[in-house]
């Protein structure tokens, strides 16, 4: 398999059972089995939320951050949420995401949307 290839995984999904059961699951699959040779993990919308106040959650993320995920979170969507001190204390990147999302978009890397 080429594993030269990135991923952005677009979590939107306020879901518990959707973030457990196909973000999270997928997302560390592809990591642990080199399916991709970047994989960033996008935190955007309602997701934020969910991730801020779900310790399991948290919990799972935190793993994917240790095994080499890079996590981000949209900081427009933390502010609307006010649960930006939160994301960060899990370990993520706040960042305004309009414009990396535009660059994967544009550029070589996929992108799957939950």
């Amino acid at each position: 398999m080429n594993n030269t290839e990135k991923v952005a995984v677009l979590w939107t999904s306020g879901d518990v059972e959707v973030a457990e059961k196909v973000v999270l699951m997928y997302t560390k699959g592809a990591k642990m089995n080199g399916w991709f040779e970047e994989i960033v993990l996008v935190v955007w919308g309602p997701s934020t939320k969910l991730l801020a106040t779900n310790v399991s959650l948290q919990n799972r993320v935190k793993e994917l951050i240790e095994a080499g995920v890079k996590v981000k979170a949209c900081s427009v969507c933390a502010g609307e949420y006010n649960v930006t001190s939160d994301l960060e204390n899990v370990g993520l990147e706040v960042i305004p995401m309009g414009p990396p999302l535009t660059d994967y978009l544009k550029t070589d890397w996929r992108i799957l949307s939950f």
